[in-house]
């Protein structure tokens, strides 16, 4: 009997713990360099790994609580350029700060 009335209580406690999971204040992309570790990891297996870390480093700003993240376009010469000075594209990625989702990824050309 005693072991069915704890039964019981562990069981109308357990939905209570189990429906309330972390939700960080500053949302679970809060700053910048966390939103760049999120790009590489997902643009990775999409343009493969050769191209992301060949577009490091990546820069992210927020917007309106969503973080933009770009890579760096670097020129044949070795320098870090624009399509005005060396042609080619970089990897974009837009990330909701609140949590974390994907809205939108593209590689320029």
């Amino acid at each position: 009997m005693k072991l069915r009335i704890l039964a019981c209580f562990v069981f109308l406690l357990t939905p209570v713990a189990i429906g309330q999971g972390a939700k960080p204040e500053n949302g679970f992309v809060p700053d910048s360099r966390t939103a760049e570790k999120i790009a590489e990891a997902v643009l990775s297996p999409v343009y493969g790994e050769k191209q992301i870390e060949s577009e490091r480093p990546f820069h992210a700003e927020l917007r309106n609580g969503v973080w933009a993240v770009s890579g760096t376009l670097h020129c044949p010469d070795g320098t870090s350029g624009d399509m005005e000075t060396c042609h080619g594209g970089v990897a974009t990625v837009r990330i909701a700060k609140a949590d974390a989702h994907i809205l939108y990824m593209i590689h320029g050309k």
